[in-house]
């Protein structure tokens, strides 16, 4: 019986040092992967920020790409839109807003602004419009603007400050130091926060405050400021002893200051004098209610 000898058939050896060869491979792959994944494990980001990131990355590829060739075919604005749609596509366009730094101001006005940019793809919004915008509302100092991709419009507010209230002949208003006025406020709301009355007081109020620091154990008594004729100050302090201060800043202060110094000696706020007059340099006036009747009443029981 004949038998048939296949040739061309693998030797052991050679069996052997495939073999080899693989197992070798396999042991290269694990290692790589092991490195691979422990290199990852040391990044802060989850699996699925890291999809993301990747995502973003290969989308700013083809929106630049999609930049490239159509700027070159002379059509920016096209290349713009575009831009829009592949963006719009991928999931970045404007979902959600987020808004800090708001206290005392009604945050609706601020979210009334920006809804507006709802469902826009993110590389339409205007950052520097929409700023503008908030600028625009009496509360807001300074506005922060920016994109958290991928759908995301975050807004810093930064608040003015109240620091007294305008009275007006219909109404009282509510101011910053810088006379800046925010909102109507209720006379109960009002109730001890200093008050400035008078043409053109809200455009003096920083030069108020700068006068009173002059006087720090005066100020925090001093319950409404009367800016009269345009030129100078009335106080009234918290006991109802009104100060009639002269016209200039150095002046006023320098008047301000003496008046605190004679307070401090001898107590004339809390007294019987109702004005306090120091318009006339190196001078103080003082009126007490009925001390002329008094007076006159005196003269005639001599006479």
């Amino acid at each position: 019986m004949a038998s048939t000898i296949k040739r061309g058939g693998k030797g052991v050896r050679r069996s052997a040092a495939a073999r080899g060869r693989a197992a070798t491979a396999r042991k290269a792959q694990a290692r790589t992967s092991g490195v691979i994944g422990s290199a990852l494990a040391m990044l802060p980001f989850t699996e699925e920020q890291l999809h993301r990131i990747f995502l973003a990355i290969i989308l700013g590829g083809a929106v630049a790409l999609a930049w490239f060739v159509a700027s070159l075919a002379g059509v920016p604005a096209m290349a713009n839109q575009q831009i829009a749609l592949l963006a719009s596509d991928a999931g970045f366009e404007v979902r959600h807003v987020k808004v800090t730094g708001v206290k005392r101001m009604n945050e609706l006005k601020v979210y009334e602004r920006v809804l507006g940019e709802r469902d826009r793809p993110m590389p339409l919004v205007d950052l520097d419009k929409l700023r503008g915008e908030l600028l625009e509302l009496s509360w807001v100092e300074d506005a922060r603007v920016s994109r958290q991709l991928p759908s995301t419009l975050v807004v810093d507010i930064v608040e003015r400050t109240p620091h007294a209230v305008l009275r007006k002949p219909d109404r009282l208003v509510l101011i910053d130091a810088s006379g800046h006025e925010l909102e109507n406020v209720r006379k109960q709301d009002a109730k001890g926060m200093l008050t400035v009355s008078g043409p053109g007081a809200a455009r003096q109020v920083a030069a108020l405050g700068t006068m009173l620091d002059k006087a720090p154990a005066l100020k925090p008594q001093v319950a409404e400021a009367e800016w009269v004729g345009n030129r100078r100050w009335n106080l009234t302090f918290r006991t109802g002893q009104v100060l009639a201060l002269p016209q200039g800043a150095q002046e006023s202060a320098t008047a301000l200051v003496s008046f605190a110094k004679l307070d401090g000696k001898s107590r004339l706020l809390g007294g019987k004098v109702a004005t306090f007059d120091m318009r006339a340099p190196e001078r103080i006036y003082m009126r007490i209610p009925g001390r002329a009747q008094q007076e006159l009443k005196a003269g005639e029981a001599i006479d």
